[in-house]
């Protein structure tokens, strides 16, 4: 039995057109034709900063503007795919923020948000200027173990060597690592002190 499959791109990049978005078309490029993407810029839909109400009541369901656009995109989506260029080691300012939004919709009433994502699948895909792939395991860290709270699957990362507008295509390594990225299988995550 063959489940639809929808995969939400969430682009991180503070610029539009950046080698981390490149490289993630690249790797897009490769779905089957039947697969459906949404592409969301958090540029161009910025969130507003994430306040902590946990040990508050007041959680409401967001109906409009940047923050219902991508709450429903979110759980619409069997696949999700942080975009973020790596800033500082980590993801993006804004790709932050909307993981910490993700705190607040776990205890939205009716949403049953960590039940939704259990069981689909977190992608991530960055462009680094270094050369030492090491440097990136804070970002993979992050969306590692963000999947295995939510007892996601877990593809792994794709990365790419950049830094100058266009640089990623001249990384023949990582385009060559694009077009079969989305294809393999993508394993139940898990936190690093956990045994399979």
């Amino acid at each position: 039995m063959t489940t639809h499959r929808s995969f939400l791109f969430v682009l991180g990049s503070s610029r539009p057109d950046g080698n981390t978005e490149s490289l993630a078309r690249k790797a897009a490029e490769q779905l089957p034709s039947d697969v459906e993407q949404t592409w969301i810029s958090l540029a161009a839909h910025p969130l507003p900063d994430f306040a902590d109400l946990r040990h508050d009541s007041d959680h409401v369901r967001p109906t409009e503007g940047s923050t219902a656009l991508l709450l429903d995109a979110t759980l619409d989506a069997t696949d999700i795919v942080i975009v973020s260029p790596l800033y500082w080691y980590s993801v993006s300012a804004q790709t932050k923020r909307y993981l910490d939004h993700w705190s607040g919709w776990l205890r939205t009433p009716g949403l049953d948000f960590k039940a939704t994502l259990a069981g689909r699948t977190l992608w991530g895909v960055t462009v680094l200027a270094d050369d030492q792939p090491v440097v990136a395991d804070p970002l993979v860290g992050t969306l590692n173990n963000s999947a295995a709270y939510l007892k996601m699957r877990f593809g792994g990362v794709l990365l790419g060597n950049g830094s100058k507008p266009g640089d990623i295509l001249a990384d023949a390594e990582a385009l060559a690592r694009a077009k079969t990225f989305f294809a393999q299988e993508a394993p139940a995550a898990r936190f690093l002190y956990e045994t399979a």
